[in-house]
């Protein structure tokens, strides 16, 4: 699995419920993508969501049944500082 940090800016402030949580989790688990975690910006109009999936498609393809936007989506390599002691 490759990892993916997707951007997503939303209108007004995202509030999701655990119900929201879980829909969108049957929709990851359906579409093979694992959500890892996400940031929000200070004036909470964006997330910074880290993904694995097999590609970027399968990614909008969750993005697009759980209506959420997936603005930018870029496959990133992970660094660790340890890896460099």
């Amino acid at each position: 699995m490759a990892l993916f940090v997707i951007e997503r800016n939303f209108a007004e402030q995202l509030a999701l419920t655990k119900e929201d949580a879980r829909l969108v989790q049957e929709i990851n688990d359906d579409a093979g993508v694992h959500w890892l975690f996400s940031f929000l910006s200070a004036d909470k109009k964006k997330t910074y969501c880290l993904y694995e999936a097999s590609n970027a498609e399968a990614i909008r393809e969750a993005a697009r049944r759980a209506g959420l936007p997936a603005d930018v989506i870029v496959e990133v390599s992970e660094l660790r500082p340890q890896a460099f002691n």
